[in-house]
């Protein structure tokens, strides 16, 4: 059996535009990307800290050390600049693994720049 997981997440990223003209998906600077180990085109849902406004699409790598969030497309209605976003991405893995699976946690300052990456441990209460 599989369980589905978080697999990254970057953690209260800037959303640093909402462009409602692209074509869509949300574009990240690759070194976030890396950081929380999600791929160009992988699946992402984001969450919105500022207006919990919740969508999912896909990632597009924007270029590195730009600390560029760019929520695109349709979803630019739900996501406006200058918005406290987290990023996630999931995973599927065999039952065993999961037990012990550690996702990636990417937490950023205000210019969404990595300050740390650690393996997350939000499923246990402290």
């Amino acid at each position: 059996m599989k369980r589905t997981m978080l697999g990254g997440k970057i953690h209260r990223a800037v959303v640093t535009e909402a462009n409602v003209e692209y074509e869509g998906s949300v574009s990240i600077d690759e070194d976030l990307l890396d950081a929380a180990g999600i791929l160009p085109g992988e699946a992402v849902h984001i969450w919105d800290v500022t207006n919990a406004a919740r969508l999912t699409t896909y990632t597009i790598a924007a270029p590195r050390g730009s600390g560029a969030v760019c929520v695109n497309g349709a979803a630019a209605h739900l996501v406006s600049e200058g918005d406290l976003v987290i990023i996630a991405s999931f995973v599927e893995i065999e039952d065993a693994d999961a037990r012990t699976w550690k996702p990636s946690a990417v937490f950023v300052d205000s210019d969404n720049r990595v300050l740390e990456v650690r393996g997350e441990e939000a499923f246990r209460a402290n």
